[in-house]
């Protein structure tokens, strides 16, 4: 069978194993998206523990990097995420605390060499990183190229030790529902821990019905990270009830207290 119309079946088999869910949707809710989370019912404090509050805008500074670990631990958010530079320092920051350090990988296009991507990964790791983000090729899902998707991320997912949390960025804005699908289908298959929605660096952010979709292809047992234009509760919380166990933002103070949002990636 070509590598076309092998793309094809699959798809095929997975858009109809999705439209039966929605029949079950309902019934199944609170296994297909690991949370079933009516708003109200999480506090702003609970909230926190989903939030990788995020610095990844060029030319931020030491200051401001400073202030992100400092609110990191004041509010207890999940993770620090930062571009892989910044690692070291911000390791330092929270070293001996709960908070843990995420870097970003081949951030924010995904499309340099595989194994550029995974020396950025083996030293982001080295560096004190406990979690990496790493961006698919797009370029290489929509060509078609479903075999050099795949090996991108098993390059990543070799440099991981055991207790490494690696999140797979599928920039879901560029793509087709088909082309999410099969990302996060591959994802799985190349045994990511998270799928991701976005960089916050292209087109719209994360959506309910992309993190629906997500979650109703990866199953219960992967996690959804929800990124990109998320900036209060109310909009965390729709993120968490369509299936995210995780929310990237830069403003993540404002989302735990009500506050201006001032935060950006």
């Amino acid at each position: 069978m070509e590598e076309n119309e092998l793309i094809e079946k699959i798809t095929k088999e997975i858009l109809s194993k999705l439209e039966k869910m929605k029949f079950t949707e309902g019934a199944d809710k609170s296994s297909t998206s690991g949370k079933n989370t009516p708003e109200g019912s999480i506090t702003p404090e609970e909230l926190a523990g989903y939030l990788d509050h995020t610095l990844l805008k060029p030319g931020a500074t030491e200051e401001q990097f400073t202030k992100l670990c400092d609110e990191a631990l004041q509010y207890h958010f999940k993770s620090v995420c930062v571009n892989s530079s910044w690692v070291p320092f911000v390791a330092k920051k929270l070293r001996g605390s709960s908070v843990k350090v995420c870097s970003v990988i081949g951030f924010p296009l995904g499309e340099m060499d595989t194994r550029s991507k995974a020396f950025e990964a083996r030293n982001a790791l080295a560096n004190g990183a406990h979690e990496l983000d790493m961006v698919i090729n797009t370029s290489a899902l929509k060509s078609g190229n479903l075999k050099l998707v795949e090996e991108d991320i098993r390059a990543i997912k070799r440099v991981c030790r055991n207790n490494t949390i690696m999140k797979v960025i599928i920039e879901t804005s560029l793509l087709t529902d088909t082309e999410k699908i099969l990302a996060c289908e591959i994802s799985k298959k190349a045994g990511a821990d998270f799928v991701k929605t976005s960089t916050g660096f292209t087109g719209s952010g994360a959506t309910v019905e992309d993190v629906a979709l997500m979650r109703r292809v990866v199953g219960s047992k992967m996690g959804v990270k929800a990124s990109g234009g998320i900036r209060d509760f109310k909009t965390a919380i729709a993120m968490i009830k369509a299936g995210a166990t995780r929310i990237g933002a830069g403003a993540s103070v404002a989302i735990v207290t009500g506050g201006p949002a001032s935060g950006s990636y």
